[in-house]
């Protein structure tokens, strides 16, 4: 199959890491279209629960170009100021986004690459995939979760604790995510938290700028062939946001070990132990959104896509780029996206060259 429009670059997604190439590619003067699946701007951020902001102030949250403005009254911007952010940055630089246009496939068409959509074929001579990891949660596989009668969802479904006040709530994962939603219902609930291993909280001082600064610093090590640093996760695993802080220090947020399984009504741990729950909700992680990719056969045995910085070593025309440290250090954070879309920008564009 051939025909469809044409430019020298697709980049799939509309949200920070594909507003972030779009920025650079409109630097260098390529051609190119973002296709985003959402009805309007602000990637993940508009989806994202009721009280959520930011681990870093506004100075420390900006992509490539334009900073983000301060957030009144804000020290930590919420999410709804991050959309209004994005949107405005796209409009700013007048970048070319379709939506919606949901990315059905990418293939191999001779010297193009074929991005098929359910609105029509492209073909371009170079994709950027940054799609991200929110549109594929990640649950864990506990016996009996099947049999459970409550109310489950993932990290993507809750919004606020206005949904579970007076229930009894079971919240699973000591990640950012678990902690801070954890937090979110301590004081109107019957929580429950639960994790693998005893939370690791950073010290309270410790906000995204030192994160920034602890990837950076591993990256700056790995390029010069010096010792692994650990970076961010050499800290600890959760940021001592102001909600999480006051749930902690109000003895709230004290977190179980994992438990063994669910039955109707139940979770019960390995010693017999049972706490009855109304809900149980999922903190448990993403996983790269990349189904897209699938017809270029780029996975290996462990369903990994190998990459050189951001390119796809069985397929150099295509580069991933926002989905975590394996695609460029902090690449999932609105200030660490910007380095690693220059660097696949600029190999895109030597490709023209």
């Amino acid at each position: 199959m051939t025909g469809g429009a044409r430019t020298q670059v697709v980049v799939i997604g509309g949200g920070q890491a594909g507003l972030a190439a779009g920025y650079h590619l409109r630097r260098l003067g390529v051609d190119f279209v973002i296709l985003d699946a959402q009805s309007a701007p602000g990637g993940a951020w508009q989806h994202v629960w009721d009280s959520l902001h930011l681990f870093s102030p506004a100075t420390y949250s900006s992509l490539p170009g334009r900073p983000m403005p301060v957030q009144t009254g804000q020290t930590y911007p919420d999410a709804g100021h991050v959309v209004g952010y994005l949107t405005e940055h796209e409009r700013r630089y007048d970048l070319p986004v379709q939506r919606p246009v949901r990315v059905t496939g990418v293939y191999r068409d001779g010297q193009f690459l074929r991005v098929e959509t359910d609105s029509g074929l492209w073909q371009a001579r170079a994709v950027i995939s940054a799609t991200g990891t929110w549109w594929r949660p990640f649950l864990s596989a506990v016996p009996g979760r099947a049999d459970f009668r409550g109310r489950q969802l993932h990290t993507v479904g809750y919004r606020s604790p206005r949904d579970f006040a007076g229930q009894r709530v079971v919240v699973v994962g000591g990640g950012n995510s678990g902690a801070q939603i954890a937090a979110d219902l301590a004081f109107d609930t019957e929580l429950t938290w639960v994790t693998q291993r005893p939370p690791r909280f950073l010290a309270d001082d410790i906000d995204g700028r030192a994160l920034f600064d602890a990837a950076t610093a591993r990256r700056r090590a790995l390029e010069h062939g010096r010792t692994d640093t650990g970076g961010v996760a050499s800290l600890g695993d959760i940021v001592a946001v102001p909600p999480v802080r006051e749930a902690r220090d109000a003895g709230r947020l004290k977190a179980a070990p994992m438990f063994r399984r669910l039955d109707r009504d139940t979770v019960v741990w390995a010693d017999g132990t049972r706490a009855r729950a109304d809900a149980v909700i999922w903190c448990t992680g993403f996983r790269p959104a990349l189904s897209h990719l699938a017809p270029l056969g780029l996975r290996g045995a462990r369903g990994h896509i190998t990459v050189e910085g951001t390119r796809a070593v069985d397929e150099p025309r295509v580069h991933l780029l926002g989905y975590g440290d394996w695609t460029g250090p902090a690449s999932a954070t609105l200030i660490g996206v910007g380095r690693p879309a220059r660097d696949a920008v600029r190999d895109v564009a030597a490709m023209f060259a």
